[in-house]
């Protein structure tokens, strides 16, 4: 595999930012994008510096997301070559109407099956409704890739991963109608308490990332605090949606514990505990039989 991502660009070439003070107890990235580099060339880690980097700092097992075919190969590769990495593999919503229009879209759901057939997959994922880049033309075909996921994670026994932009009451429609799996992450969670208490009923992890830091997001900090303990998750979207007060530069996992920190504090809970507690929760959201980073150890 490439170990320099290469598939796409984000940041500007911005700088990282220094790592900051490890977490007392290890924690899950459950949603990462370890194939979308950053910068020039040699700016922006590799995939194990990206690995050592995060677990220098707590952040030891990463669940990394295919958006699209190559994507999803390529985090099937990853998750085979480093133990500590197991994939995610869906079509996201946004190229669902671009493959319907292509006439693809049954072939390429075909092809992430087949894919998700490997061990190193433990989800389903992202997949969902964006209403924000994707027109109400191309709302058909977002349900009905939507609802193809829904059926092959239950099929096939996986994670679901959903992806919601601008789209609640309809991510929740679909969820009735097909009937959730066993195990469902909302993704980057982004709405309110209201929201947060309706997709748990339903059994869903809430996941939540560095926007939970963003000074305006009052309503997503009010469904942090209202979220069970035992349904929240952490991730870092990388290398999308840097904590503050790094915002608007680029993310990787290793900023994990800035998100952490401001969610224990904005939660009233100790650091360590709800460490504890999100680990136990991404074990049971994805499964805990799959080792750390820390000593990397890689197939050869």
């Amino acid at each position: 595999m490439t170990e320099q991502p290469t598939r796409a660009r984000h940041g500007g070439g911005k700088p990282r930012p220094e790592a900051p003070e490890p977490l007392p107890v290890p924690v899950v990235d459950n949603h990462c994008h370890l194939d979308i580099a950053d910068g020039p060339d040699g700016e922006w880690f590799s995939t194990p510096q990206a690995l050592a980097a995060a677990a220098a700092v707590g952040v030891t097992r990463i669940v990394q997301v295919g958006c699209d075919l190559p994507g999803a190969r390529w985090a099937v590769e990853a998750a085979t070559r480093y133990p500590s990495v197991v994939a995610a593999v869906a079509l996201h919503p946004n190229e669902a109407p671009r493959l319907a229009e292509q006439g693809m879209l049954d072939q390429a759901l075909g092809d992430i099956e087949g894919l998700a057939q490997s061990p190193q997959v433990r989800a389903i994922g992202e997949t969902g409704l964006d209403y924000f880049r994707t027109g109400i033309e191309g709302r058909a075909a977002q349900w009905t890739s939507f609802k193809a996921h829904i059926e092959m994670a239950k099929r096939l026994d996986k994670t679901l991963v959903i992806h919601d932009r601008d789209s609640h009451d309809d991510v929740l429609a679909v969820i009735d109608e097909v009937g959730a799996p066993a195990r469902w992450v909302m993704h980057c969670f982004s709405g309110d308490a209201e929201f947060a208490s309706r997709c748990v009923a339903r059994g869903a992890h809430l996941s939540f990332a560095g926007p939970v830091t963003f000074k305006n997001n009052h309503d997503l900090r009010e469904a942090l605090v209202a979220t069970p303990a035992d349904r929240v998750l952490v991730e870092t979207d990388a290398p999308y949606l840097t904590p503050m007060p790094f915002r608007g530069r680029p993310n990787a996992s290793y900023l994990v514990p800035i998100t952490m920190r401001f969610m224990a504090e904005t939660r009233g809970e100790d650091l360590a505990g709800l460490c504890e507690q999100v680990q136990a929760n991404t074990f049971a959201a994805y499964g805990g039989d799959w080792p750390e980073f820390a000593p990397l150890v890689t197939n050869t």
